[in-house]
């Protein structure tokens, strides 16, 4: 592109200078008072090609000027995604009414604002909605001898996402609304004049909060770049993410769902390949490994003959890559490996890999054997419990039918686990809740 724009700047200016002389001899033409060449039909030609060339000139200025703005346009506009994560407002809780002194007269509480978690909605509907990004609540009435009580200030609510985590400035949480139709108020309306304040209303809380999405889902699929995350999404879901043969072809988290004969449905989070240093935030690791803390099951995908990053970095194994995954959600949060997690080796398809995973079977399904061959700067302090391992092919329907129906089964079963209650728990809760003028608890 770059060569093309000096070619059309080259001929540009050599047919401008000729064009321009070719102007100027007819403007002096024009104005010669020596009529010895300058004839009606001389000058009327003359005058003719000045008029061309002056548009030929416009029109090609017109033509360089465009192709110069086709080179600002953004290189990489493409990878700007549609998905928002992360949102900082600013709120403001309205004002309290003044007081009245001579009747003590009580002025209105300020509005305040708050927040609603609704199904359905996303960060990037709120933001377009809130184009300032401020949101401020009305003050409230002053006190009058028509009206000793002033009014209360209208609120303002704000509907956000399920999933969203409410932070103030000093990243304290503030709230945590992972359930439809939770709410909570962020910025309070100041307190109304009155004698104790000397009939002067305070204002409103005004504070700074982010919001902060983590995705809810019943399976997180975690996996380094090109180990076949989005082609298996794609296979047992209704989600059409990016599929190529290149690492990091994911560059935003991507939600399907699987659907089943009898209507029961699971969702599935395809999260962004990590690299090593994640926990760390490269590669915006935390931006990624937050989605998976409201998983319920995690789903690891490992590609059978390993995977090498750059070429500045070093190929590493099958068995290493599944270390290297444990080490980054272990220097994350340690509570991560306490879910339940299920492991693909995917691309069995492929020549050799029947071979790889003969040789690696063992120290697999016990990671605990080959730690000592773990090299140190992956090797977790805490394995992985793998609930099931399924060497499979992504691009196989026999065996994604057979991963649909294991992630089921597993998903089951640890409702289960969860569902079972201690019958002498149930009863002691019961004896404290009926207390002493209740039936006998038996």
């Amino acid at each position: 592109m770059p060569e093309v724009h000096n070619n059309v700047k080259n001929h540009f200016l050599s047919v401008s200078k000729s064009q321009f002389k070719r102007a100027e001899h007819a403007r002096r033409a024009w104005l010669d008072p020596e009529p010895a060449f300058k004839t009606k039909q001389q000058v009327a030609h003359l005058w003719r090609n000045s008029v061309a060339t002056f548009y030929q000139l416009f029109a090609m200025v017109q033509l360089f000027s465009f192709l110069l703005k086709s080179t600002k346009s953004p290189a990489r506009a493409h990878f700007r995604s549609n998905f928002l994560d992360t949102l900082r407002l600013t709120l403001r809780g309205g004002h309290g009414g003044n007081g009245l002194p001579r009747y003590g007269g009580v002025g209105g509480q300020g509005g305040c604002v708050y927040f609603v978690a609704k199904e359905g909605l996303t960060l990037r509907k709120v933001a377009q909605g809130l184009r300032d990004k401020r949101v401020v609540a009305s003050s409230g009435e002053d006190s009058s001898k028509m009206s000793i009580f002033g009014r209360r200030g209208i609120d303002q609510r704000i509907e956000v996402p399920v999933g969203v985590q409410v932070y103030d400035e000093q990243h304290k949480l503030l709230a945590d609304l992972n359930e439809h139709d939770a709410t909570c108020i962020v910025a309070g309306g100041g307190t109304g004049g009155c004698a104790g304040n000397n009939f002067i209303g305070r204002p409103g809380d005004n504070r700074t909060v982010s919001l902060d999405l983590k995705l809810i889902a019943d399976v997180g699929l975690v996996g380094f770049p090109n180990a076949g995350k989005s082609t298996l999404l794609k296979a047992i879901s209704n989600a059409k993410p990016k599929i190529a043969a290149y690492p990091f072809t994911t560059i935003r988290p991507q939600i399907g769902t699987i659907e089943y004969s009898d209507l029961r449905s699971i969702s599935v989070a395809d999260l962004p390949g990590l690299i090593e240093g994640a926990h760390a935030n490269f590669g915006m690791g935390h931006k990624f490994l937050k989605h998976i803390e409201r998983t319920r099951l995690l789903l690891f995908m490992v590609d059978i003959f390993g995977f090498q990053l750059s070429p500045r970095h070093p190929h590493r194994d099958c068995l290493t890559n599944i270390y290297a995954l444990n080490k980054e959600l272990e220097l994350y949060d340690p509570t991560l490996l306490e879910k339940p997690c299920v492991l693909l080796l995917n691309k069995m398809d492929k020549e050799g890999a029947k071979e790889i995973l003969t040789r690696l079977k063992t120290s697999i399904t016990n990671l605990d054997s080959g730690l000592a061959e773990c090299p140190e700067e992956v090797r977790p302090n805490r394995v992985l419990n793998f609930k099931h391992i399924m060497p499979i092919s992504a691009k196989n329907s026999a065996r994604i039918t057979q991963v649909k129906k294991q992630l089921r089964e597993t998903l089951d079963d640890v409702a289960a686990e969860h569902s079972v209650a201690d019958g002498e728990m149930i009863k002691e809760q019961l004896q404290q809740r009926v207390g002493v003028i209740g039936p006998k608890i038996t």
